[in-house]
C-alpha cells in the first residue's frame, strides 16, 4: 500500500500564549471576518495556491491497515492530563477516548450500547444494577481485563481523597459486588434509573486495579508512546486491543496549535491530516479546495453564557432573565454558527425524549429586558465583564455578537479575552462568562453541572425545588413519570435558571480527504466522537 505524501510538521506549539484582542463590540462583519485572523481572503488564496495537489486515493474498498494520522486543535495547557477520569479539553478527552474504554459508550446516534459490558441491566426498582462483562478483553500490557478492576476503576473515581469528574453521579454508589467471575452488581442507596448513562461517559474509565498516571495503561485501541503537555501526544496502535475491527493506523499523533488560524493553515498546507472545529463562517470557503472534506454533525452542544447566581446582579432572578431577553438567538445562530446549528432556549438536553418543546420559544424582547433591568434597580442600564476564551468554536465569536444585542438594552458588556491556560485557572469563579458541553440526557447533565455537588457547577446553582425533582426523577422507574418529573425541573431552568442557552452548535470539522472512517455523530465531541480506531489512509490509485 503506498499513501498520499503528507509533510511532516509540527505546530506553533503550546497553547495560546499572551492575550487576545482588547475588550470591545464588533460588527457581523467583524465576526465572520476579521474576528478570524486568518480572514476569507487568506482562506481563499490557501486553497487555490495549488502548493499541495489533489491525490486519487480509493476509499471505496475495505479498510487499509497502517500508517500515521495527524490531528490537530486548537487549546489545552499545562493541566492536559492523560487521566482519563478528569477530562475536560479536546486534547484529554481525544486521549480519553482513544486509550481507554468504559462499560458502554454512546454510538453516533447517541444509543448506549456495550463496550466493556455486553449488558448492564437495572433491577426492578433501579437500586441494583447487574454488569455483564466481556471475557476476552486485555490491557494494552497483556494483562486479562478483570472484575476486580473494574471495582477498582470505580473506586478511584469516587474515592473522597481525590475524586475524578464522575464522583458527584457515584455519591448513592455503596458498593461493587463481584457475584461471577466476569459478574459484578453495582448496588446503589437510593434508586437510579440512569445509572447506565453514568457508566457510559467517556470519564468512567476501566485502568488495571494498580493504574498510575505516570504508566498509563488502558483497553483502548491505542496506547501511550510520548505526552508533552499543551504540546502534542503519540499513540501507537494496542497489540492487545479486543476490538473485533481496528483500529487500522499505526499511530495517531494529537497536536495542539495556538490558535484557530495556525490550525486551519495547518490543514491547508498538509501539515496535519484531519482538525477539530474549525469555524463555521469558514466551512464553504475550505470545502471549497477540493482536497478536503467536511464533517457536519447535528448535536445537543451547547455554548452557554453562565451566570452566577450566587453573585450580582445575577443573583437576581429580573436580570439573568433580562439578559436572556436581550439576546437575538436566530441572529447568534446565524451570525456565529452561519447557520449550522439549532435556536436554543435556556435548557439543556436536547435530544432527551423529556426535553420540553411545549415550553414557548424565548425571543428577543428589548423593552422587557430594559423593564426587568429597571425593576432589579438598573433603570440606566448596567455594566458587566464577561470573561471568554477560544475554548470551543464559536465561544468567542458568541461573546461580541451577544454584546451588540445586550447594548440594545443598556447592558455594556465588557469582553476579557483572556488565554486558554488563564481561563480554566479560574473557570468556576467567573460572575459572567462561557462554556460548552456536549451531548448529555437530562439527568446526566444535571449532575455535572447544576446540583449540590457537581463538579462543574459554573452557575452556582442549589434550588431545593430543582434538587428535589432531580432525585425523584432519577428514583422513578416509570418512563412517562420521570419524563413529567423532568419537564418540571426544565422548567425551572427555563423560568430562573443561570444559564443562557441560545443555541446548538453542529460539530464542524475538516479532514483530508484521503481518510476514510468519519461519519456523522450526534455526540458533539469532534471528528466522529473521536474515534480514531475508525479511521484508515486510503490506497493511492
Amino acid at each position: 500500500m503506498t499513501t498520499p505524501n503528507r509533510a511532516g510538521a509540527t505546530p506553533d506549539g503550546g497553547a495560546a500564549q499572551g492575550p487576545g484582542p482588547g475588550p470591545g463590540l464588533t460588527t457581523r462583519r467583524g465576526v465572520l471576518g476579521g474576528g478570524l485572523g486568518l480572514g476569507l481572503s487568506a482562506v481563499l488564496a490557501a486553497c487555490g495556491d495549488g502548493a499541495v495537489p489533489v491525490q486519487q486515493v480509493d476509499l471505496e474498498g475495505p479498510p487499509q491497515q497502517g500508517g500515521t494520522v495527524r490531528v490537530g486543535f486548537v487549546g489545552g495547557g499545562a493541566s492536559d492530563t492523560l487521566d482519563g477520569a478528569i477530562a475536560t479539553n479536546l486534547g484529554d478527552i481525544a486521549r480519553a477516548v482513544n486509550m481507554y474504554n468504559t462499560l458502554l459508550y454512546f454510538d453516533d446516534d447517541y444509543v448506549l450500547q456495550p463496550l466493556l459490558a455486553t449488558s448492564v441491566t437495572p433491577n426492578d426498582d433501579a437500586t441494583v444494577w447487574t454488569a455483564e462483562l466481556r471475557e476476552d478483553v486485555s490491557f494494552c500490557d497483556g494483562r486479562p481485563m478483570t472484575a476486580e478492576d473494574v471495582i477498582a476503576s470505580f473506586e478511584r473515581i469516587i474515592d473522597p481523597e481525590d475524586p475524578k469528574s464522575g464522583a458527584a453521579a457515584l455519591g448513592h454508589l455503596e458498593e461493587i459486588v463481584k457475584t461471577g467471575e466476569h459478574t459484578l452488581e453495582f448496588r446503589l442507596s437510593t434508586s437510579d434509573t440512569a445509572l447506565d448513562e453514568e457508566l457510559g461517559q467517556y470519564t468512567s474509565i476501566i485502568v488495571p486495579a494498580d493504574f498510575t498516571v505516570e504508566d498509563p495503561v488502558g483497553t483502548g485501541p491505542f496506547m501511550l508512546e510520548s505526552f508533552t503537555a499543551a504540546q502534542s501526544t503519540v499513540l501507537t496502535r494496542n497489540p492487545h486491543y479486543w476490538g473485533a475491527d481496528g483500529p487500522y493506523l499505526d499511530e495517531i499523533s494529537l497536536l495542539n496549535f495556538n490558535d484557530t488560524d495556525a490550525l486551519i493553515n495547518a490543514l491547508l498546507s498538509n501539515q496535519v491530516d484531519a482538525v477539530a472545529q474549525i469555524p463555521p463562517a469558514l466551512t464553504e470557503v475550505i470545502a471549497s479546495d477540493e482536497r478536503i472534506r467536511i464533517l457536519n454533525s447535528e448535536t445537543g452542544m451547547y455554548l452557554p453564557f453562565t451566570m452566577r447566581v450566587d453573585k450580582a446582579p445575577f443573583d437576581d432572578e429580573r436580570v439573568r432573565q433580562a439578559f436572556r431577553l436581550a439576546a437575538d438567538r436566530e441572529g447568534m445562530v446565524e451570525q456565529v454558527l452561519s447557520g449550522k446549528g439549532t435556536i436554543g432556549n435556556d435548557m439543556f438536553a436536547v435530544f432527551d425524549p423529556a426535553y420540553p418543546d411545549q415550553l414557548p420559544q424565548r425571543a428577543q424582547d428589548i423593552a422587557e429586558a430594559k423593564r426587568l433591568l429597571a425593576e432589579a434597580g438598573y433603570p440606566d442600564g448596567l455594566e458587566v465583564e464577561l470573561a471568554t476564551a477560544p475554548i470551543q468554536a464559536g465561544v468567542v465569536e458568541a461573546a461580541q455578537v451577544f454584546a451588540e444585542h445586550a447594548a440594545d438594552a443598556g447592558i455594556t458588556v465588557t469582553i476579557n479575552r483572556m488565554d486558554l491556560t488563564a481561563y480554566w485557572t479560574d473557570y468556576l469563579g467567573y460572575d459572567f462568562s462561557q462554556s460548552f458541553w456536549y451531548t448529555r440526557n437530562f439527568l446526566a447533565q444535571a449532575n455535572a453541572a447544576v446540583t449540590p455537588g457537581a463538579p462543574f457547577n459554573e452557575t452556582h446553582w442549589d434550588d431545593e425545588e430543582f434538587n428535589a425533582l432531580v432525585e425523584q426523577a432519577r428514583a422513578e422507574v416509570d418512563e412517562a413519570a420521570r419524563g413529567e418529573l423532568v419537564l418540571q425541573a426544565q422548567q425551572i431552568l427555563y423560568d430562573r435558571g443561570g444559564y443562557l442557552v441560545w443555541g446548538f452548535a453542529n460539530q464542524v470539522d475538516a479532514y483530508q480527504g484521503y481518510l476514510g472512517g468519519f461519519v456523522e455523530n450526534r455526540t458533539g465531541i469532534p471528528l466522529s466522537g473521536f474515534r480514531l480506531d475508525r479511521v484508515w489512509i486510503g490506497e493511492t490509485k
